[in-house]
């Protein structure tokens, strides 16, 4: 009320006196509310009390109120590399929530050139650790559900201010959090002399961005009242890496009560032993020991004094990403057995409503670039050099992701006796043409096509964005957003995935319901049943017309490629033989 009566006094009936000065403490008066005369009627309105501090944000251009680049831990450069994030700091005076954080250190990648970056430049900074809300304007005191958003990127690449959650917050009246964590080598190591040097048990991990991610749910526990969220009510939602960090924190003993329900989109329910992340083991290329030796900086202290551009130099990039060990059984973050084994028992992970599901044509946009399979006209347009081999190797390793990401841990986790799944597959693959290229074709339903319709907000590709979402289809897309806008905030709000009209939506059950979604211009929303497998997958494979023997073997081979782990690369290789 009291700010609402604020908003409404001209900067000249406003309080005139040297507003240099901080508040003095207690009840805030139009009498000792001097400060507030150098302020904006955006920033009155967007004035809140943290931990930390007081600050204000801004109106976005949508309409939502916003606070930018929050630090809701200290920075992670010098002594803070490679441990457990630390409290961030307090203010003095009013922080102004203005501005996205520095992105976190990484490489670039091909995905930068629409900012004018060339693929393999080293950005970003180690004081990192922030977050961005957005709320509708009427929130605060409401209790509204909480919604953080993690970043995807191979969890190497990415940053917070790549999402504008203001359409999803404005329409679907939820908070929403964009949060940032460490990548690369900074969010993924394991060695033995950093758990030599821990100050705390935490510090003995080897999931830094995990530990970052549960600083970040603890932050909004203790700070998200502020901003008109429930703090009893907070979802965790993420896309590729985002969607595997998802998941880790579901199997994590740490983030325990830190968040009420998961929505894992196109992520991964696997990890790596300790032993192939330190390099005991063999199996992942660049694992610590071999950095370390690069380096040659063997202790922790030598670690923690090597520049980043040393650091990051020291590994090898595969295809446009930097390569190394990431989701790692370390013991600390997460179990020390496989993080698949964790959702056998409802004892073994955070048990709460999980959504989960894959778009339908994953793997279009990873081979894209691949010039074994696609080719450029012009040196510009790339196009499939064999549309139908192209087709076939997309579809089956793209229904493989989807039996690891959705099939099999749903059914393991309905066989513990957890009910409260829900499962669904992105269709949409209206893109346009433009010459040569036809994205129906070379991208369809592709990996993370689905963000745009969650977050009502339709920017992925950057200048490609013309051609993806031609204005034909505008009428069509902005009713499967409001739709899946829809589910997913019931989903936040009460655990069930539900919206007006739209089909009802049950648990993944014995006949393996999904929630097919699509426009009507190709069948639209509508309930499937059907779990798929690895085995169903190689009979499909070896009966497929569309193929001869060298293709059959060439998938195979791909295939091997993309699985995560060795045993399940021994294991698809020996059923197909068989």
């Amino acid at each position: 009320m009291l700010l609402r009566t604020f908003s409404g006094l001209s900067r000249a009936t406003r309080c005139g006196r040297n507003c240099a000065r901080r508040a003095p403490r207690g009840p805030r008066t139009l009498e000792t509310c001097c400060y507030r005369s150098d302020m904006d009627e955006a920033q009155i309105a967007t004035l809140r009390t943290v931990a930390q501090g007081e600050l204000f944000g801004l109106v976005t251009g949508e309409g939502a109120h916003s606070w930018r680049g929050i630090p809701f831990a200290a920075s992670t450069a010098g002594e803070n590399r490679w441990r457990a994030p630390r409290p961030a700091p307090a203010w003095e005076g009013r922080r102004a929530a203005l501005t996205f954080a520095d992105r976190c250190a990484q490489l670039t990648t091909v995905f930068d050139k629409k900012e004018g970056l060339s693929p393999g430049q080293l950005i970003g900074s180690e004081d990192c650790l922030a977050l961005d809300i957005y709320a509708p304007t009427d929130a605060q005191g409401e209790g509204l559900p909480v919604m953080v958003w993690i970043h995807g990127g191979y969890n190497v690449w990415g940053r917070s201010s790549s999402y504008n959650g203001s359409k999803l917050a404005l329409e679907q009246g939820v908070i929403v959090v964009a949060v940032q964590y460490r990548l690369g080598p900074l969010g993924w190591f394991a060695h033995e002399a950093l758990r030599a040097s821990a100050e705390l048990p935490e510090d003995g991990a080897a999931c830094f961005a995990i530990l970052d991610l549960i600083a970040s749910l603890r932050w909004v526990r203790d700070n998200i009242a502020a901003f008109g969220g429930d703090p009893s009510c907070v979802t965790i939602f993420g896309e590729s890496a985002g969607g595997h960090n998802v998941a880790m924190l579901l199997a994590s003993p740490l983030a325990k009560g830190l968040f009420h329900r998961a929505i894992v989109q196109s992520g991964s329910f696997d990890s790596l032993a300790l032993a192939v992340a330190e390099g005991d083991e063999g199996g992942h290329a660049n694992p610590a020991k071999t950095i370390v030796e690069a380096l040659d900086a063997r202790s922790a202290q030598a670690l923690r004094a090597t520049s980043l551009a040393q650091l990051f130099a020291a590994y090898s990039i595969e295809g446009n990403f930097l390569d190394l060990p990431r989701g790692i059984s370390d013991g600390v973050v997460l179990p020390a057995t496989p993080l698949r084994e964790a959702f056998a028992s409802r004892e073994t992970f955070n048990c709460v409503p999980i959504m989960s599901g894959t778009t339908r044509d994953e793997m279009k946009l990873f081979y894209l670039g691949n010039e074994t399979f696609t080719k450029k006209r012009l040196g510009v347009f790339p196009v499939a050099r064999d549309q139908e081999l192209f087709d076939a190797l997309t579809h089956y390793i793209s229904r493989i992701w989807r039996v690891r990401a959705v099939d099999e841990p749903a059914a393991m986790m309905r066989k513990a006796g957890h009910d409260s799944v829900y499962a669904y597959r992105f269709d949409w693959d209206e893109g346009g043409r433009f010459l040569f290229m036809n994205f129906k074709k070379l991208l369809g339903a592709a990996h993370g096509f689905e963000i745009p319709f969650v977050f009502h907000h339709f920017h992925h590709l950057g200048p490609a964005d013309a051609v993806l979402f031609k204005r034909s289809t505008l009428a069509e897309r902005e009713e499967l957003s409001r739709i899946m806008g829809g589910y997913w905030a019931s989903f936040a709000r009460a655990g069930v995935p539900a919206h007006p009209g739209a089909p009802a939506w049950p648990c993944y059950g014995e006949e393996g319901s999904f929630m097919r979604l699509d426009t009507e211009n190709d069948g639209g929303v509508e309930l499937r049943s059907g779990s798929d497998s690895i085995g169903s997958i190689i009979v499909d494979l070896k009966r497929d017309p569309r193929l001869d023997e060298a293709e059959r073997f060439m998938i195979v081979a791909e295939i091997d490629n993309w699985m995560f782990t060795r045993p399940l690369r021994a294991r698809f290789r020996a059923e197909f033989e068989r």
